[in-house]
């Protein structure tokens, strides 16, 4: 009933995942990250223990494959299970349980896996992970939805779509970027509206949140007033309203 799609970005150590499903509220229990050190999306019947449990063991210092050998020993339900995961070390894991339904699968490539069941076909995850690998050049945000898009061309959930959620983390437990759209009937679109607003406002403020190393984050406002009015003006010349459905000021 779902596919996703997990990442590590290369360039920035950041972690990502995004899913989409023709199930309410996909993004509520499907990812699971730790900022900076590990990333695990758990599907199908799903058991979210596999990803409170997998990204705290992870943080730990565990391999992903010794964890997910363990989950899925220990669960009496993993038949119905899908899970994939990634660690600090780059070492990755994936689980599709033989009672998944047709069509399931899941596909690793370097730094990024993607995993999916209830499907139209195998095509959805390969293209998803083909159109994620050819698009180095976008920021990850970009590149996970570009991903997405391209599963849903393949045909996505055979049932139809419902929600999507796309989260990154940097270096913190909290996310950079957590966007959900729980019940709507084109719900990558509409992430893709959500991600253009928060380019707007919200983004500048994330890049200058506190960190676990810099406790106070920034506290000069000056700085981010500057960089908000920067964008705006840029919209303005490149002729692009505003998506958002906030009241104006």
């Amino acid at each position: 009933m779902t596919y996703s799609i997990v990442a590590r970005d290369p360039a920035t150590g950041q972690l990502g995942i995004a899913a989409a499903s023709r199930f309410f509220a996909v993004g509520s229990l499907v990812p699971h990250i730790r900022g900076g050190r590990c990333a695990v999306a758990t599907q199908a019947f799903v058991n979210p223990l596999w990803g409170l449990e997998g990204a705290d063991r992870m943080t730990q210092g565990e391999a992903a494959p010794d964890i997910l050998a363990d989950l899925v020993a220990r669960d009496e339900g993993q038949a119905q299970r899908q899970a994939h995961m990634i660690d600090k070390e780059g070492r990755q894991a994936a689980h599709t349980g033989v009672e998944c339904i047709d069509w399931c699968g899941h596909v690793i490539g370097d730094g990024v896996s993607v995993a999916g069941n209830m499907l139209a076909g195998e095509q959805v995850i390969t293209d998803t992970l083909a159109a994620y690998q050819a698009h180095p050049e976008l920021a990850f945000a970009d590149r996970l939805l570009t991903a997405m898009e391209a599963g849903e061309a393949a045909g996505g959930d055979k049932r139809g779509k419902q929600s999507a959620a796309l989260r990154i983390h940097r270096s913190e437990d909290f996310p950079w970027l957590d966007l959900r759209a729980d019940d709507h009937p084109d719900p990558l679109a509409e992430l893709r509206r959500l991600f253009d607003v928060a380019q707007e406002r919200y983004l500048h403020i994330a890049e200058v949140m506190p960190t676990s190393d810099k406790f106070s984050g920034l506290t000069d406002r000056a700085p981010l007033d500057a960089a908000i009015a920067a964008e705006e003006e840029r919209r303005k010349r490149e002729g692009r309203a505003s998506k958002s459905f906030a009241t104006l000021l």
